[in-house]
């Protein structure tokens, strides 16, 4: 999407915020032009805050668990690999008091990038924490982009990482708000129906400096009717993973409709 957002970004950025961090993708655009002087990023996944705090501050030690794990893994055969995702998965949801932050977020890490689709679901069967199951199992020499962690590692050193809800994210003189979908109920376990959208229009309004404010169009005019003094740009998209539609002969690409609210 954020080839759509270029018209609309700021000159500058001093004090980047985003709110709803998930997989960074436009905190690290916004590093690489802007080189921002601080960034505030929130999420309220304790675990995923707690792999970017490891990335950030103990990156040799999150790398060293890493390898062990990619040496454990890289020999064997699809269903070996198989049964050791599910033994270290139970592991993580059961023994990880045993840990410490940093091999935590490294099992965490591992699990992530070797369970299906890189997507997160939590389930009763592991104690509420993260149960995708196992993915293709069909990683090569390593399961990891080296270069790409350590490239993390110098992006973060000027980010405060806060595990909350938006609202305990100090806003930046760019704030961008990618939360979840309107009416949706998502596997991280959270909720996002009218009553937060108002909220957060409400707040993106009052902000200071540049505000984008990201989401999806249903067919109502539940956006546009509140857009007060946010302009709304909308984008044609079609999904062809994740939010597929079902027909008789399978999944094929869904059309849907992006929303972006820019409060200048």
């Amino acid at each position: 999407m954020i080839k759509n957002y270029l018209p609309h970004m700021p000159e500058s950025v001093k004090v980047y915020s985003e709110p709803f961090f998930g997989g960074g993708a436009m905190f690290l655009y916004v590093h690489e032009r802007y080189k921002p002087e601080k960034s505030f990023i929130c999420d309220t996944n304790p675990g995923i805050t707690g792999i970017y705090r490891s990335v950030r501050d103990n990156v040799s030690e999150f790398k060293s668990h890493l390898r062990e794990l990619d040496s454990l893994y890289i020999p064997l055969t699809k269903p070996e690999r198989k049964k050791l995702y599910y033994e270290v998965r139970y592991a993580h949801a059961y023994d990880y008091q045993q840990w410490s932050p940093v091999k935590e977020a490294a099992v965490l890490y591992f699990l992530m990038k070797t369970g299906f689709n890189g997507i997160w679901q939590i389930n009763k069967n592991t104690n509420g924490r993260f149960g995708t199951p196992c993915g293709l199992l069909n990683q090569r020499e390593t399961c990891f982009d080296w270069d790409a962690i350590d490239h993390w590692h110098l992006a973060l050193q000027s980010a405060e990482i806060i595990c909350g809800d938006w609202t305990t994210c100090p806003p930046g003189d760019f704030t961008f708000m990618d939360p979840p979908y309107r009416d949706s109920f998502t596997t991280y376990g959270t909720g996002w129906g009218d009553s937060e959208c108002d909220a957060l229009i409400t707040a993106a309004q009052s902000m200071p400096g540049r505000v984008f404010l990201c989401n999806r169009d249903d067919g109502s005019d539940f956006f546009e009717s509140r857009k007060g003094v946010m302009e709304i740009h909308m984008f044609p998209v079609t999904y062809t993973a994740g939010r597929r539609k079902k027909t008789e002969e399978g999944f094929e690409a869904k059309k849907a409709t992006e929303i972006l609210m820019v409060k200048r």
